[in-house]
């Protein structure tokens, strides 16, 4: 498995891989519509991804056949939804490189997994003057959380800015490291922006200070290796319908000895070995922070999702997306009313823009509703990441985000729709 703080990028193309983009959209029945009578475009995957097939067989066969709690029954149906549920967090544990089943802790997702940190790791950890440092572009998820448990402990929220072009100021970031920084919270991609941030080195300079790690890996999973061995981070945490997979499940991995140091953050069944009203004796990991019945179906939906992945290969998944993503750039700029947000040198498959460079600019909502009227799904606002927003002075942006199922077609189809937009917009002006 490639380095984790090494993305594809035009330079590593010819190391992947080659996919067949016709099978894979092949596996995914949402493409096969047609929107206001003209084929889907799906450009909204940093949002939530479409499922494949076997996302969607995997989930109709517990439903169907397969119902029962886990961990608790004798019976057949019990024991094959626990197995599969089981097999599922293995399949998790092969996809991110974790060194144990028991560091893989399902739960909702990474907005879950964030708080589970926060309000259990960081009450039992924190003093005040304590520092937590984050970035200018992390999501709501990554920002909220620690807010609230700074207001709880009397710590302190600091944030590494970022230059114009959204790439994280590298020496700020260094210099904001000191013996009081507890813990650093960073996104390795930005869902606004698209910036890849070097993980390596924020990982290494945080411990450098003894400060613990937690990466939100929702937009990095899908679109690169994770090996957290490697990386050598605390906490990794990522969802499951950024991966392929459903809602409402994902995974917050930590190194064991910190998750079994966690207080439970939620009472209920199975997180328990005993329990009586003068005393509880908790579980073991990972069922002592998975309290009450889990998703049973979104794991195993996971897993599939995870093991699709697997078959397609994440490297030529990467290098599919690079080549698309330098494609769909060239696109853009080659409209003159529309600019980009988000130009770092290192970029996941996020096209982030407003147009504004016109007599009559068109706000981020009116774009989306004229591409929707074309057929192209894309995202418009502030993404949940308002303070990216504030940085660069819009009030939100329009942005297409890519998949392996994506095509230099569909981009094709985005830069038509935009100047089909323009077009309606000049008229209206």
């Amino acid at each position: 498995m490639s380095s984790p703080s090494l993305p594809m990028s035009e330079s590593n193309l010819s190391k992947t891989t080659s996919m067949d983009v016709a099978s894979v959209r092949a596996a995914f029945p949402a493409l096969q519509q047609s929107i206001h009578g003209r084929p889907l475009v799906y450009l909204d995957s940093a949002a939530t991804t479409l499922k494949p097939q076997a996302v969607i067989d995997a989930l109709l066969s517990h439903y169907a056949v397969d119902t029962a709690n886990v961990h608790r029954g004798v019976h057949t149906l019990s024991q094959r939804a626990t197995d599969a549920y089981e097999e599922a967090r293995e399949t998790v544990r092969r996809f991110i490189n974790a060194a144990a089943l028991e560091e893989c802790i399902f739960v909702r997702g990474t907005t879950e997994a964030i708080n589970l940190v926060a309000q259990s790791w960081g009450p039992a950890n924190l003093k005040p003057g304590d520092e937590i440092l984050v970035t200018a572009m992390e999501h709501h998820a990554n920002i909220v959380p620690w807010q609230m448990l700074c207001e709880r402990t009397g710590a302190v929220l600091k944030v590494a800015p970022m230059g114009d072009d959204g790439a994280l100021l590298v020496d700020d970031f260094d210099a904001l490291l000191t013996e009081r920084t507890a813990l650093v919270a960073a996104a390795w991609i930005s869902n606004a922006l698209g910036t890849i941030n070097p993980v390596q080195h924020i990982v290494d300079a945080a411990h450098s200070v003894g400060a613990l790690v937690l990466l939100d890996g929702a937009q990095a999973a899908p679109h690169c290796p994770v090996d957290v061995q490697a990386l050598g981070c605390d906490f990794f945490a990522f969802s499951g319908h950024k991966v392929y997979g459903p809602t409402g499940i994902g995974v917050l991995w930590g190194r064991r000895e910190l998750l079994e140091a966690l207080p439970p953050w939620q009472g209920g069944g199975d997180m328990i070995l005993s329990v009586t009203f003068e005393e509880t004796t908790y579980n073991r990991l990972p069922a002592r922070l998975e309290a009450g019945t889990p998703h049973i179906a979104g794991a195993i939906g996971l897993g599939a999702a995870l093991q699709w992945i697997e078959g397609i290969g994440i490297e030529a998944i990467a290098a599919h997306e690079a080549q698309l993503l330098a494609y769909g750039t060239g696109l853009l700029k080659g409209i003159p009313e529309v600019r980009l947000i988000g130009t770092a040198p290192r970029k996941a498959g996020v096209l982030g823009f407003v147009i504004d460079q016109c007599e009559f600019p068109v706000h981020p909502h009116d774009v989306g509703s004229g591409l929707d009227a074309c057929a192209v799904a894309v995202r418009a606002g502030h993404h949940c990441a308002q303070p990216v927003m504030e940085r660069f002075g819009i009030p939100a942006t329009t942005r297409a985000s890519l998949a392996a199922y994506n095509t230099r077609a569909d981009l094709d189809r985005l830069a038509e729709a935009i100047e089909y937009v323009l077009r309606i917009w000049k008229v209206r002006g």
